[in-house]
């Protein structure tokens, strides 16, 4: 072998010692940032702990908070409802109980103005001295 030769072997052999250390310093480095990653997400994970605990409670009370409303609401209605179905009740009544006095008031007041209208008539025919019809008005100037 030749001279060249031998310095083109020392030089393969060089780097590839360079590629293996960059590849173990890589590794070594990988490492440690994995456990730096790892701290920190285990850190991380205790901060949180207590505010998704916290979270968590007042997603609770709000879910009461929302079902105890849902069922005052019912309630509400419910009650609304009846009301409504007595105040109906009560309507229909009160109009029955005045309805029927308002009918015979307006048929004794009907009556009545009959009665004026045909005493009026008898009134107009003794005086004009029986049933004479006139043709004319007796408001018409002409």
């Amino acid at each position: 072998m030749s001279d060249t030769a031998v310095a083109f072997l020392g030089a393969i052999a060089a780097a590839t010692v360079v590629m293996a250390l960059v590849q173990v310093g890589a590794t070594v480095y990988a490492a440690r940032l994995a456990r730096r990653v790892e701290t920190l997400a285990g850190r991380l994970e205790r901060d949180l702990q207590p505010a998704m605990d916290r979270i968590t409670v007042v997603s609770d009370q709000a879910a009461k908070a929302a079902t105890l409303a849902a069922t005052q609401m019912e309630r509400v209605d419910r009650t609304l409802t009846l009301l409504g179905d007595r105040a109906e009740v009560a309507a229909a009544r009160m109009q029955r109980a005045l309805g029927r006095p308002a009918r015979e008031g307006v048929a004794l007041a009907a009556a009545v103005r009959a009665t004026v209208a045909a005493l009026r008539e008898l009134r107009r025919r003794r005086r004009g001295g029986g049933a004479r019809e006139d043709d004319e008005d007796p408001l018409f100037i002409g």
